[in-house]
């Protein structure tokens, strides 16, 4: 009699998973029906012609920034930095893998790689300077910053992807190689960050600036975050072994060694062994980073093959942190920062922020099920519609009012087509094999 008991309740315990499973699809094929065609048209009418047709700078080669009408200070048109320039061939190459106005796109990708090689790279001794003249005929600072160095690997893999040009394959090749040569810490993992011209490395110094190391601190979870993505995509275009080993290090610090376990959320700074500097009253917990941290490591583990089941309670704690202490709920959005364990005092809406909500909340619920990231997602998307794009004019607005940051977030080299062009298309991704076969096989409604 226990025996049928046992069955019973095991019978009914399935039925119910095969329930909620078959309900959490029934509501992703709507949840796709509803926005994949808003989301093309977010990408395919609106945001890559704006792109296309301004951000290309045909005279000089690499990108520029398309002209903001916002009455926010513009960045000067006299140089070029290494983060704008690979965000910006990432995103031409990413369209151009996915099929959209393939010669356009593929031509400006070509344009901004040439770039970065020709007039970026240093080439007495490898690695790209961190900033040039707009035309790339000086170096205006020879530095190598880890983080910039990471968007130029992960461009450059994303390159080869759409293009199969085995040229860029060797080169990416080549550059992984020096930075495990230069940057990789063998004694505690992870990377150093910051170097001279000659990869001497920077120490930490009482005047720090934005590009400079903090006193003390050796290595930051931001920059690694960065690192992680970049590994991501040149293992998915080399297949290396090493590429391999070095994705599932950055896959064990991101997903433990900077995650504070007895709160949730993730800190930033460390000393070379990756002790955390960790101080109640001033270490701050970004709400974009600890968001953006989820899709990130989903997508690595994709990469190398791990399920991404395995890590799925650590997504779920680290985004609840953020939804209680970071998120608006009456309007939508989620707030820049506050102190760990407090609730968010930064309060502006960064654009880069929303967009890596709007990625990570879908994600979850694709792999949850759970309605609270679906709701997260759709007032998260009504949210950037309503206030942070203007397409026409302008692509991403740097911030919402209140504006007590305008002097620190004035438009720099983070405005790019990069979050809200990966937001859309990691979305689309996700979306788009849960719509029926008609639908999906027709053209991008731009074309």
């Amino acid at each position: 009699m226990k025996m049928f008991i046992r069955q019973g309740i095991t019978g009914l315990i399935l039925v119910g998973i095969l329930c909620v499973t078959q309900v959490a699809a029934n509501d992703l094929i709507q949840l796709a029906k509803n926005y994949v065609p808003e989301l093309e048209k977010n990408l395919f009418e609106d945001f890559a012609p704006l792109w296309l047709s301004r951000g290309i700078d045909r005279d000089n080669g690499g990108c520029k920034v398309p002209k903001h009408t916002t009455g926010i200070e513009e960045p000067s048109s006299n140089s070029k930095n290494i983060v704008q320039q690979a965000q910006c061939l990432w995103f031409f190459s990413k369209l151009a893998g996915v099929g959209y106005e393939s010669e356009k796109t593929r031509d400006a990708a070509i344009l901004g790689y040439r770039f970065l090689k020709d007039k970026m790279w240093d080439t007495e001794n490898g690695g790209f300077f961190w900033e040039v003249t707009a035309d790339g005929s000086q170096v205006l600072n020879s530095n190598k910053y880890l983080y910039g160095q990471s968007f130029a690997l992960e461009a450059i893999s994303e390159y080869y992807l759409a293009t199969n040009d085995n040229e860029a394959l060797r080169f990416s090749i080549q550059f992984f190689n020096l930075l495990e040569l230069r940057a990789h810490d063998l004694n505690h993992g992870g990377y150093f960050e910051h170097f001279d011209k000659n990869w001497s490395l920077l120490l930490p110094t009482e005047n720090s600036t934005i590009d400079a190391p903090n006193k003390k601190t050796i290595k930051s979870r931001k920059m690694h975050l960065a690192f992680l993505t970049a590994l991501t995509t040149f293992y998915r275009a080399s297949q290396l072994p090493v590429a391999r080993n070095r994705l599932l290090e950055l896959l064990t610090i991101m997903s433990n060694t900077v995650v504070r376990k007895n709160i949730g959320a993730c800190t930033d700074k460390y000393e070379q062994d990756w002790t955390p500097l960790v101080n109640k009253n001033s270490t701050r917990v970004f709400y974009g980073h600890d968001l953006g941290t989820i899709w990130r490591l989903i997508t690595a583990s994709r990469a190398v093959g791990m399920s991404v089941h395995i890590l799925l309670d650590l997504y779920q704690t680290v985004f609840q942190y953020s939804l209680q202490n970071g998120y608006d709920s009456e309007e939508g959005g989620f707030y820049f920062s506050g102190l760990l364990n407090q609730p968010a005092d930064y309060n502006v809406k960064l654009w880069w922020v929303e967009a890596e909500a709007l990625f990570s909340s879908l994600s979850l619920y694709k792999y949850t099920g759970d309605l609270k990231y679906q709701r997260v997602f759709e007032k998260t998307y009504s949210f950037i519609q309503k206030h942070l794009p203007e397409w026409q004019k302008s692509g991403d607005h740097i911030l919402l009012i209140p504006q007590p940051l305008l002097d620190y977030h004035k438009l720099d080299h983070r405005i790019t087509a990069y979050y809200h062009g990966r937001a859309i298309i990691g979305c689309l991704e996700l979306l788009k094999p849960h719509l029926d076969e008609n639908y999906s096989k027709r053209e991008p409604i731009s074309h």
